[in-house]
């Protein structure tokens, strides 16, 4: 018998053994990679099944079956043992009454690593004999049992795999196979239903990718790539390669989207766009060429725009809408377009300024610059008095239709004393009111207009001298012409008197009532007017006004006190009438209809427009007019001017 101490040491070297024995376990348990072992690697998708399946096709036939295949477009498909581990151990395993044998173990350990080395069938050696030897040994065997389901699944999946790319002769090799092993009966019956639908729709996944090799993707209608991938769906759903094509035929469609938009031509861009959307509605690629179209056309329609403001820039009109039409049609809906447009029909009716803007020129020959002037824009009124006006006249009739086509400015009130007086200075013309001598001015005592030879330019409407921000009244329609022509000389642009039609126009204000302001007494300070809360410095009222309305003033007052209308003029219908470019007319009859001036060689009478601050409520209505001869000067008369643009 051995001793303790030989005993003692016996124990000791054991459970050290045993120990690094454990320990070496747990270390290719937990870190496999120590032993030079990737549990990560998975094994090849195998044809190679360790030895050829009997009645396989050699090499050169397997080739020519690759090449088939590989004439359509690439599939990607995740590895047949990686589907297999996805379908679980489902497996209806065995109670296990013992543990396995050692010559169980051994063939249990064999049949693992035939099994990751991909060798499922074929032999003796494959992991699918090994496994069935080992139930034959241990009936019992769990392991022997889930390996041989694992065979099963991963057979399963590379036979999935086969029929997807369209491979009928692997897949069927691999079936032959799959029938050998238990519990297979379900899987065949339904893989063998997918072999027969691949039988049919083979012929037809060849002919589409030959189809999408020549250029037919999706024409000609019935006889594309295209049309017969929808067929093949429709008898296999689940068709990759079907799936795959129909994703090639809506990449060369793209394709031509991007071509197109290579020369520019985005009407045929967008038609691409919109076929490729119904092949494959909202996919990733048709938005990522969706985007880069829409960026190619807007960087190309902003490059157009870019020229179309430096033609614009410099004055080509012509050229600038030219451009602007292209921009349009390659982008209709940038943002800068509108604004753009906005400026074209600017510098085309206004000269580069906005309706309703206020400007002054400054003389180019002296220090100063002009009255301010709003710019109007351009449309179309009926001009004179309705027929359902009971204060009509003959002299406001017919009403007619009048059109403002090109844009204008006007001062926005009526010429001062000292703007009037700078021109007097500056260019020695003398006024008819001086040069002829006297105007008509009002007489506080009888409330008339009387006659006063002492009456000048310089005077207000009652003869007394006048401050610098009155209206200038006790002017003549000569008087008014020359300062307008002094204005053109001063600043090299066209200043005139408004015609008739520009005048009633822009007193109206787009407005079709009475008045700019209404149809009966203002209900608030708007302009001027004879008002019946007016008196004067004698305590006179007028005998017919505007009932209820005081604006504080017996005559003019200074320019710009009241309101404007609605195109931005001030005292267009109060404060003092004004000449017109106009000769007399008594009536509309053969009138102008585009806004021009109604002239006649050698007229002595001229048209007087808008209301004064003794106008009754009937000679104030947006359709009043009254002639005048040339020379006449009155208290109740100005004028303002025009530019044109």
């Amino acid at each position: 018998m051995p001793s303790n101490a030989t005993l003692h040491r016996q124990r000791t070297l054991g459970g050290t053994l045993g120990v690094i024995v454990l320990g070496c376990a747990l270390v290719y348990h937990f870190f496999p990679r120590v032993f030079h072992v990737n549990p990560a690697e998975a094994p090849p998708r195998s044809m190679s099944l360790g030895t050829a399946l009997p009645g396989s096709p050699q090499q050169p036939e397997r080739a020519a079956v690759i090449a088939e295949i590989n004439a359509g477009p690439p599939l990607t498909l995740a590895p047949a043992a990686v589907i297999a581990a996805r379908s679980g151990r489902n497996a209806h395993l065995p109670e296990q009454l013992s543990a396995d044998p050692p010559a169980v173990r051994e063939l249990l350990s064999r049949a693992a690593k035939a099994l990751h080395a991909g060798q499922l069938v074929g032999d003796k050696e494959s992991a699918a004999a090994l496994y069935e030897q080992a139930l034959k040994e241990k009936p019992d065997s769990r392991r022997a049992a889930q390996g041989l389901f694992d065979v099963r699944v991963r057979l399963v999946a590379e036979i999935d795999q086969d029929i997807a790319v369209g491979d009928a002769d692997s897949a069927q090799d691999l079936l032959d196979a799959l029938r050998t092993l238990p519990n297979a009966a379900d899987d065949v019956a339904q893989l063998e239903a997918s072999l027969k639908t691949l039988a049919k729709v083979r012929p037809m996944l060849a002919k589409a990718a030959g189809l999408l090799q020549q250029g037919k993707a999706d024409q000609p209608d019935g006889g594309s790539a295209l049309d017969l991938y929808r067929q093949v769906q429709l008898l296999d759903p689940q068709n990759a390669v079907a799936e795959q094509g129909i994703f090639e035929v809506q990449r060369a469609v793209l394709d031509r989207a991007l071509a197109a938009v290579a020369q520019n031509d985005f009407t045929d861009a967008d038609k691409a766009l919109a076929e490729a959307q119904v092949i494959r509605p909202g996919s990733q690629q048709m938005q990522d060429v969706s985007k880069r179209v829409s960026d190619m056309r807007e960087q190309r329609a902003n490059g157009v725009l870019a020229q179309a403001h430096s033609a614009l820039d410099a004055g080509n009109i012509a050229l600038a809408n030219k451009l602007a039409e292209q921009v349009r049609a390659i982008a209709p809906d940038l943002p800068a377009l509108a604004a753009f447009a906005e400026q074209l029909t600017n510098a085309r009716l206004y000269a580069s300024y906005k309706p309703g803007q206020v400007f002054t020129d400054r003389y180019v020959d002296l220090p100063g610059k002009t009255p301010a002037m709003v710019v109007i824009p351009t449309g179309s009124f009926q001009m004179g008095a309705a027929d359902s006006d009971g204060d009509r006249v003959e002299s406001q009739l017919p009403q007619h239709a009048v059109t403002i086509d090109k844009g204008f400015a006007m001062a926005r009130s009526a010429v001062s004393v000292g703007q009037f007086r700078e021109f007097v200075r500056a260019s020695g013309y003398v006024p008819d009111s001086v040069k002829l001598g006297g105007a008509s001015v009002y007489d506080e005592r009888s409330g008339a207009m009387r006659d006063d030879s002492s009456a000048t330019w310089q005077d207000d409407y009652a003869g007394r001298k006048a401050d610098d921000d009155l209206p200038v009244v006790n002017i003549s329609w000569n008087d008014a012409k020359a300062y307008a022509d002094w204005l053109s000389q001063r600043t090299g642009k066209v200043y005139r008197l408004p015609s008739e039609a520009e005048f009633e126009y822009a007193l109206r204000g787009g407005t079709t009532s009475r008045y700019w302001w209404g149809d009966g007494s203002p209900t608030h300070l708007v302009e001027n007017l004879t008002g019946s809360g007016d008196r004067s410095r004698s305590g006179r009222r007028w005998s017919h006004a505007f009932r209820g309305y005081r604006d504080g003033y017996w005559g003019p007052a200074p320019v710009m006190t009241f309101a404007p209308n609605p195109f931005g003029l001030y005292d267009i219908n109060g404060n003092v009438s004004e000449w017109t470019a106009d000769c007399w007319h008594d009536s509309y009859l053969r009138a102008p209809n585009d806004g021009s001036a109604w002239l006649n060689p050698g007229c002595v009478a001229h048209v007087v427009r808008g209301g004064s601050w003794g106008s009754s409520p009937e000679q104030v209505i947006s359709a009043y007019r009254q002639g005048a001869s040339s020379d006449v000067r009155s208290g109740r008369v100005g004028f303002r001017v025009v530019r044109e643009l």
